[in-house]
This record gives C-alpha cells, sequence and structure tokens, in this order.
C-alpha cells in the first residue's frame, strides 16, 4: 500500500486495479484544509446499481403538511383507508368569500422571542395591536421564499421579521411546524382516542421540487427541532415534492374532477364557464374499447378515469404555480399499475403568486415614493399588512373579462402617516404622480382599472408561461398530450386565461383540478401512504468526490502532477456517482466501500462535489463547487483484529447512496462486524 503521510494523504486505493484515491490535493491546491482519511476498495468503474426495496415501518396514519409561501395546511388519512383523506378543520377567522381550508403562513413571536399564534389568529391579533406595541413583535409573513433565494444557506441563516427584527430561520420554521403538529394530533387524538402515542405518524413536508438539497435539509432540521420526528426515527419523516404530490392526486381523479381549459361554452363565455373534461375524451374512450385489458389494470390499481383512458407511455406536464415558485414537472405514465417516470429533471423559478404582491408596492413606491414606503413599512408594520390584505382580496378577484374597476382600502394610518410625513395628502400625490390609471376614491380608496391590475400580473405570468414553453422545447419531453395547471396561484382566472391562449395553440390540453388548491394536500397525503409511486427520478446535478488516478501523459494537465516514491498521479480528479439528467431509479444505489486510514479512527469525511454540467472532468473546473460532506461515524474495531500481538486487520466500511428518491440518502456497513454504521449527509455546513 502506497503511503505519503508529508502530504497528509491517509489512505491510497488497495484494490486489485489501484488507479483511484479520494485523497486531498498537495499544498497550494483548493482543497487542503480537510482531510477525508479513506481508501476506497471498489474498482474505478461503478458496479452495477442494484435495486433493493426497502420496507416502510409500520405507522398508522399520514399527516401531510403543505407549508406554502402564502397559505399553509395539514391532512391526513389512516393506513386502513388510505385514500379517504381528511381535511383540517376549518380555520378561524379569515377574509370573507374565501375558503379557509389553509391558514395564511403568517407566525406571531412575542417581544421576548416566545411563540403566540399562527395563521389567521396572528394576522387578526398582529392587526389589533397598537402601532407603537406592534412596533415590537415579531411578525413573520412568506418566509418560505427566504430559503429558496438563500444561496449561503445554513442553519444559523437569519430571517427578518417586518419590524426589522432578526431570529434564526430554524427557530421561525420550528415554531410554525410545531404549531401544524400539535393542532394536527389533537384533531387525531379526538377523532381516533386509540392511536398509540409513539410511532404512529408519518409526517410528510412539501417543498418545492427545484430546491436544492441544502433547503431539503434545512426542513427535515426544522421538523425535528419542531419534534415531528426525531433523529433516530428519521424514516418517519417524508420530504415530498410538490408538483410530484399533485401529480399523484391527479391520477386519482374523475373526470367531472377536472375543468378543461381548452373547452370553452359556445359563443366565447367567460372562463368561468367551462365544461367538464368528460366530452374531450369521448375519442379516447372509443379508442379504449378497443384496449379493455389495459383499462382494468389501471382501475384495479385505483387510477382515476382521466388515466385509466390514456395509455401506457402517455406523458404530461405538471405545473405548479404557488405563492412564491412555479415548479414544472414531467411525467410518463406507466401501466400496469399506474407508477410515474420522471422525464426531465425538475425546473422553475421565482414566479409565484408573491410576485404581483411586489408589483403592487413597485407601483405604490411610483406614486408615494420608494423613501416614505420603506419608512411607512418600518415604522407602522401593522398598517402594512393591513394593506397587503386589502391587494390580495382585489387580487383574487381579477380577471380578464372583468369590466368594472376595482377598490383598494388605504389604512386611515397610511393616510395621516403619508400627510405627516410630506406635507400634502395622498389624493395629490395621485394626481403628481406619473401614474394615470390609479384614481382616488372619495371613500377613501385607490382605484385601478383592469387593466392596471391585469398590467401587475404579466411579468409573474410572463414567466411562468416561457418556462412551460422552454420545458415543451425540450427533446425529452416531445409527445406531451396534457398540462395539469395546480397550486394556489392557478385558481386565478389571469393565469388561466394568459396560459390557456398561449399554449392551446400547440394542441396542448390544459387542465386544472376543481379543489386546485388543495391539490398538492392532498397528493402529499398518498404519496405519504405509497411513497413508491413515483419509480423514476431525474437528478438535478452531477455528484461525485475528489481523488486520485493514474496520471496520463497528453491527457491530464501538467499542473495536476503529483509525483510521490516513484508513482506519478492526477490530483483532483472528479469521479462521478451520479450524472445531470440521468434517470435514477427508486431503491437504485451507488456503492463504495472504503478504509479508515489509522486505526481506532473513529470518524470518516468525505467531500461531496456538485455541478450542472454532465462532463466535468476535475473538481476545480468552473461550476464544479463543494456542496457537502459524507460522514461515516465508527465503532472501535474489534480488539482480535488490532489487539496487542495480532496483525491488523484491513476494515472495510461499506457505503451505498441512493440518488433516486425526494433526498439524497446514504447507508454503511461496517463488512467484518455486519453492523450498521452512522452515516449521513450534510449539506448545510459549507
Amino acid at each position: 500500500m502506497l503511503a505519503v503521510p508529508e502530504l497528509g494523504l491517509q489512505g491510497l486505493y488497495i484494490g486489485s486495479s489501484p488507479e483511484r484515491s479520494p485523497v486531498p490535493s498537495p499544498p497550494g491546491s483548493p482543497r487542503t484544509q480537510e482531510s477525508c482519511g479513506i481508501a476506497p476498495l471498489t474498482p474505478s468503474q461503478s458496479p452495477k446499481p442494484e435495486t433493493r426495496a426497502p420496507q416502510p415501518p409500520p405507522f398508522s396514519v399520514v399527516v401531510a403538511i403543505d407549508f406554502g409561501t402564502t397559505s399553509s395546511g395539514y391532512a391526513f388519512s389512516f393506513a386502513s383507508d388510505p385514500e379517504a383523506i381528511h381535511m383540517m378543520r376549518k380555520w378561524e377567522g379569515g377574509d370573507p368569500g374565501v375558503a379557509h381550508q389553509k391558514t395564511p403562513t403568517c407566525l406571531l413571536l412575542t417581544p421576548e422571542g416566545a411563540f403566540h399564534s399562527f395563521g389567521y389568529t396572528a394576522r387578526d391579533y398582529y392587526h389589533d395591536l397598537d402601532p407603537e406595541e406592534a412596533r415590537d413583535w415579531l411578525y413573520f409573513e412568506k418566509f418560505k421564499m427566504k430559503i429558496h433565494s438563500a444561496t449561503d444557506l445554513t442553519l444559523k441563516t437569519q430571517l427578518e421579521a417586518v419590524n426589522g427584527r432578526k431570529m434564526p430561520a430554524l427557530e421561525v420554521f420550528a415554531h410554525a411546524l410545531r404549531f401544524f403538529k400539535e393542532h394536527a394530533l389533537q384533531e387525531l387524538r379526538e377523532q381516533c382516542p386509540s392511536l398509540p402515542e409513539k410511532d404512529a405518524v408519518r409526517w410528510v413536508l412539501t417543498v418545492p421540487a427545484i430546491w436544492k438539497q441544502p433547503a431539503k435539509q434545512f426542513m427535515r432540521e426544522a421538523a425535528y427541532l419542531a419534534g415531528l420526528v426525531s433523529r433516530e426515527d428519521a424514516e418517519q419523516l417524508l420530504i415530498a415534492l410538490e408538483p410530484e404530490a399533485a401529480s399523484v392526486y391527479c391520477r386519482k381523479l374523475r373526470l367531472h374532477q377536472l375543468m378543461d381549459l381548452s373547452s370553452r361554452a359556445p359563443g366565447g363565455g367567460r372562463l368561468g364557464e367551462r365544461r367538464s373534461i368528460d366530452s374531450s375524451f369521448r375519442q379516447a374512450r372509443e379508442q379504449l374499447r378497443r384496449s379493455r385489458h389495459s383499462r382494468t389494470f389501471l382501475v384495479e390499481s385505483g387510477v382515476g378515469e382521466l388515466w385509466a383512458e390514456m395509455q401506457a407511455g402517455d406523458r404530461y406536464v405538471v405545473a405548479d404555480c404557488g405563492g412564491g415558485t412555479v415548479d414544472l414537472t414531467v411525467h410518463q405514465l406507466e401501466q400496469p399499475h399506474g407508477t410515474l417516470k420522471e422525464l426531465y429533471k425538475a425546473s422553475g423559478g421565482p414566479y409565484g403568486a408573491v410576485g404581483v404582491d411586489l408589483a403592487f408596492e413597485q407601483l405604490l413606491c411610483r406614486i408615494f415614493g420608494e423613501d416614505f414606503i420603506a419608512t411607512f413599512k418600518r415604522q407602522r408594520p401593522a398598517a402594512w399588512v393591513d394593506l397587503t390584505i386589502a391587494f390580495e382580496a382585489r387580487k383574487r378577484t381579477a380577471g380578464p373579462h372583468r369590466a368594472g374597476a376595482l377598490n383598494i382600502s388605504l389604512p386611515f394610518s397610511f393616510i395621516d402617516f403619508y400627510r405627516k410625513q410630506r406635507g400634502h395628502n395622498v389624493e395629490t400625490a395621485l394626481r403628481r404622480s406619473s401614474v394615470n390609471f390609479v384614481k382616488w376614491s372619495s371613500q377613501g380608496m385607490l382605484r385601478m382599472s383592469c387593466e392596471a391590475m391585469n398590467e401587475l400580473f404579466q411579468p409573474t405570468v410572463s414567466g411562468i408561461i416561457q418556462h412551460i414553453e422552454a420545458l415543451l422545447a425540450r427533446p425529452e419531453v416531445q409527445g406531451v398530450k396534457l398540462l395539469f395547471l395546480v397550486g394556489g396561484f392557478a385558481e386565478s382566472a389571469v393565469l388561466q386565461q394568459a396560459v390557456q391562449a398561449s399554449l392551446g395553440a400547440r394542441g396542448l390540453r390544459v387542465v386544472v383540478p376543481h379543489d386546485v388548491g388543495l391539490t398538492i394536500l392532498k397528493g402529499a397525503v398518498l404519496f405519504g401512504q405509497a411513497p413508491g409511486v413515483v419509480r423514476v427520478r431525474r437528478s438535478p446535478l452531477t455528484y461525485g468526490v475528489g481523488v486520485l488516478n493514474r496520471f496520463v501523459a497528453g491527457r491530464h494537465p501538467p499542473d495536476k502532477l503529483l509525483v510521490r516514491d516513484g508513482r506519478r498521479w492526477c490530483t483532483d480528479v472528479f469521479e462521478r456517482f451520479v450524472a445531470a439528467e440521468q434517470s435514477v431509479a427508486l431503491g437504485e444505489e451507488v456503492r463504495r466501500s472504503y478504509c479508515p486510514a489509522r486505526p481506532g479512527q473513529r470518524r470518516v469525511l468525505i467531500n461531496l462535489y456538485c455541478c450542472a454540467a454532465e462532463d466535468a472532468h476535475f473538481i476545480t473546473d468552473p461550476g464544479v463547487r463543494k456542496c457537502g460532506a459524507l460522514s461515516l461515524e465508527l465503532e472501535p474495531a474489534d480488539s482480535g483484529s488490532d489487539g496487542a500481538g495480532a496483525t491488523p486487520g484491513r476494515r472495510e466500511i461499506r457505503a451505498a447512496m441512493q440518488f433516486g428518491d425526494t433526498e439524497i440518502k446514504v447507508t454503511a456497513v461496517d463488512v467484518s462486524t455486519n453492523r450498521s454504521v452512522r452515516a449521513a449527509i450534510d449539506f448545510l455546513s459549507n
């Protein structure tokens, strides 16, 4: 075995073909700060991936929490009747005319930082506080987006309340999750008093599919802190990808539970005058009579009528348009069991409904001045929340065919604060501004034309459509027949009409479930009952480690050459575990075996690298970055192998990584004892 201790190389390849070693580079290399202290035992070529079907732990009920940017909620179903989904109780408070099966994602903490309330209760209590008193309370809203936009997310990342005070983001999320945990368990105890306390619940948390691994791990850490599950029972918590959950739910729907946006009422009626999707599939039914065998398989698998009429291999897109992001996924329906295969990696961007809110805020800045709006938000935070609530109510009524203007109430404190700050009233500000499509109403309201309101939607809606069109242009997505529009923002008639107008000409059928705002939540419950329904996923990135390779002149750069003990090595070689856009089956494993470099070594750390490219050669290539670390916690070796007078045995640790689930997972075994080794991948330590 080759050892180069003066360079800190703690272990080298000891297999039959010593070509690679995941060891640090020599001094001056970008990765000399850490040493992984391991030696790989597997051949340089990855072994053929093995598929195994892990047995889920027993549970009595699945509780899914749809933690959204603007609204959140939970639902559950019992293992004895998995498809009977129970929605959470109606929430107290709320806005007139709005269904309250979800509650606003608003958290209120006392001035001391203790939990006070969540949802409508938090919003209403904060609204009723004295303006001076409200400045001391910590009110958080729409904070989920901060996790998506944070480029250096860690466990110490902080969130800013509306009054400017900051708190650790992990505590903020844990407060919210703890609220849902207690609310859900109380309802479960009332419905099922005999429910066992321990290990009875499998929890499911929804996250956008475009979230990277650090954000997913952050949500898991928040769940641990909130007490949903313990680290020892980590398998009792599942992370569900939002568009996947929607897809799982949509495949269960009957035809009368869907709206086909391309089927307009004769005479070009309003968007709300849509016919059921039933008539759109008469031709499919005719074809179905010639393939009853396929339909029987699917119906027996619990798949809805629409899916029974689709043929094996049919493809469709799910566009999850939520409060903070748009998430796109492409699935292929597999027969005979109705499982799903992802055809292209999840894509999307920050084009959620909050984009319309930001456009409204920018409009206010044009009228009243950016400095005034910033000061008002800081000094009158509760009144600012009132103003956003008033806008939200009018935003929900916006539509492409609406004729009348929309009135948006300005809080009295806004009108009074502006007069004191500027020396004139808001009506004067409107007359002096360059904004001519917003007028002042004598009732103390901003009067906005429908055209002006629709303009506020355009940047966000255009971003969504551009993402969908770019996805449909991919060769992997050819042959798509359906587009399912889901998520809270998909309730908007403005968005529905724009998507149909842009994509209907392609022959794409745009379909919206009737309970579009609850599609993800209900799908997350079904996913929790049968997480194997998505059988194949696409890796969003390329993952691997840095190793030493035999140096080959003419192929390897001279600056990567390392010579030790007469052998020539190439440093910083990127050994790939999985490639970006590679199809990976659920349970498929990439295996590596490692040997601790020192007797008695208790911990092994292996740096993980990732990139968007499929063909990276070195960990120093542009776009390649350290994204996490694989940690193996070792028990002391048996005395029989390392005891006095004995020849130290070679200790092999076999690690198996899975890239086909919603999270990257790792398990490890000490081969000599066949005992499990505590293994974890940390994406938040950078």
